[in-house]
C-alpha cells in the first residue's frame, strides 16, 4: 500500500521540491513529480538553477515522448499524468487534485504551502486518500 506523507506549511513549494529531489536522488530514489504545467515549468527552471555545483538529472515526460533506455534511467521525471511514467519509487504531488495512478508508487509526498487555497485543496486530497484506507503521515515544515 502506498505510504502517503503531507508536508505542510512549505514557504516556497518549488524550492522545497528541489531540496527534496536532491535528497531523494542522493539516496538513489527514482521520483516522478506531477502538477499543473505552469508549476512543472517553474520547477524545471529551478532545477537547472538550484545548485551551481550539483545538477539534478530530470526530464519532462510528454505524452508522445519516445522512452529509450537512456531516458528511462533519468532519476527525476516531471509529468502532468504520472500514470504514464515508467516505474519509479516516489511520486511528489504539486497539483491540486489527487494524482492518477498514485497507488502504483511506494510513496506519495504532498507538498502544501500555507496559502488557504492550497490548504483547502490538500484537505480534499487527504479525505480522498483516507476514504480509501491509506495511512497518512503529517510533516510540519519549520520556517
Amino acid at each position: 500500500m502506498t505510504e502517503i506523507t503531507f508536508h505542510f506549511n512549505v514557504p516556497d513549494r518549488t524550492a522545497y521540491a528541489c531540496r527534496l529531489l536532491r535528497k531523494a536522488t542522493r539516496r538513489g530514489a527514482r521520483v516522478v513529480v506531477t502538477g499543473a504545467p505552469e508549476m512543472l515549468g517553474r520547477l524545471d527552471r529551478e532545477l537547472w538553477e538550484f545548485d551551481p555545483v550539483e545538477f539534478i538529472p530530470h526530464l519532462w515526460l510528454h505524452a508522445d515522448a519516445a522512452l529509450d533506455e537512456r531516458r528511462r534511467a533519468t532519476p527525476v521525471w516531471l509529468a502532468e499524468d504520472p500514470s504514464n511514467a515508467p516505474e519509479h519509487d516516489v511520486l511528489v504531488n504539486l497539483g491540486e487534485c489527487a494524482p492518477s495512478g498514485f497507488e502504483s508508487y511506494a510513496r506519495l509526498i504532498e507538498i502544501v504551502s500555507s496559502a488557504e487555497e492550497d490548504r483547502t485543496a490538500a484537505r480534499m486530497r487527504w479525505k480522498h486518500y483516507a476514504n480509501r484506507g491509506y495511512p497518512i503521515a503529517r510533516h510540519e515544515v519549520a520556517e
